[in-house]
């Protein structure tokens, strides 16, 4: 296991997790990820292995359909941090677009396919 941190752009939520190394991304077609253009880690990550930090009151979180996924965002800079997935409600796969380490645009991706839930 492996450990990243990540930012919001502005700085006001802060992440660290622990994680295989990422080598491939995970894209979703479904219509809220495939709009953002959102490119997420491949691995679920267990809310054990997570640490999230904000300021008071920086993080919103969108529900759509379901309202069982929960896309958390930076409501200061605007940008999606990380989301609670439908499949595994209380874990997550963050936005390695946030990962200090990481060009995720330079990474292989797969595609989740999200319309179809």
């Amino acid at each position: 296991m492996r450990h990243y941190s990540g930012r919001c752009h502005c700085g006001a939520v802060t992440f660290s997790f622990r994680s295989p190394t990422i080598e491939r991304t995970m894209r979703c077609d479904c219509s809220i990820c495939a709009r953002k253009g959102i490119i997420m880690s491949p691995e679920v990550i267990p809310p054990e292995d997570i640490d999230i930090q904000a300021e008071p009151g920086a993080i919103s979180i969108y529900q759509f359909g379901s309202e069982t996924a929960r896309h958390h965002f930076c409501n200061r800079c605007g940008i999606h941090v990380f989301v609670e997935t439908r499949l595994n409600p209380g874990s997550y796969r963050v936005n390695l677009g946030c990962v200090d380490e990481l060009n995720a645009m330079h990474l292989p991706d797969d595609i989740y396919p999200g319309r179809a839930l």
